[in-house]
């Protein structure tokens, strides 16, 4: 299944509902965020079972939403173009999908980045040990995320280890 796909529809489709007023729940949110996480630490570990099961329930319950909202709000036509772009997501190769790419100032195009929330089993502190320990620089955002950047293969061994060392919780 084309994880990343299907997020980006499912994100494409929670922009337009807001820019047609329509407020999408926090918990809806919360679980796209989750599930753009879950697909990036399947990319660093692709043997961990539970977490492709964590995507499709996360993915599920925004699709779910989504979905129900919009035939209520804009009707059947409406919810089936959305429908058949999920649809077609859900079909391409995980191994097709390109990766998302984002321009952060300061940082070497060749270096790849994430930002990590820190949380009361991963205090900044370890983040940024972590980081060190995998070969990686970081940077405290004034958002309170931290940026985490570097060699990709390193940035993998990063995710690894997070995963590994810490668990893979769900927040719901």
């Amino acid at each position: 299944m084309g994880y990343l796909a299907v997020w980006k529809v499912l994100e494409e489709m929670t922009t337009e509902f807001r820019k047609k007023g329509i407020t999408v729940p926090t918990e809806v949110m919360d679980n796209l965020k989750s599930a753009r996480t879950m697909i990036k630490i399947l990319k660093a570990d692709p043997y961990r079972g539970e977490t492709m099961q964590k995507i499709e329930e996360y993915l599920g319950n925004v699709e779910s939403y989504l979905i129900s909202e919009g035939q209520k709000k804009f009707g059947v036509e409406y919810v089936d173009e959305w429908l058949k772009r999920l649809d077609e997501a859900s079909v391409r190769m995980p191994d097709v999908e390109e990766e998302e790419t984002r321009f952060i100032p300061g940082l070497p195009r060749e270096q790849k980045w994430i930002r990590v929330k820190s949380s009361t089993e991963l205090p900044i502190e370890k983040l940024k040990l972590l980081a060190q320990e995998s070969n990686l620089f970081c940077k405290l955002q004034n958002d309170g995320y931290l940026l985490v950047y570097g060699e990709d293969e390193h940035l993998k061994e990063f995710v690894k280890k997070m995963a590994t060392k810490y668990g893979v919780k769900a927040e719901k």
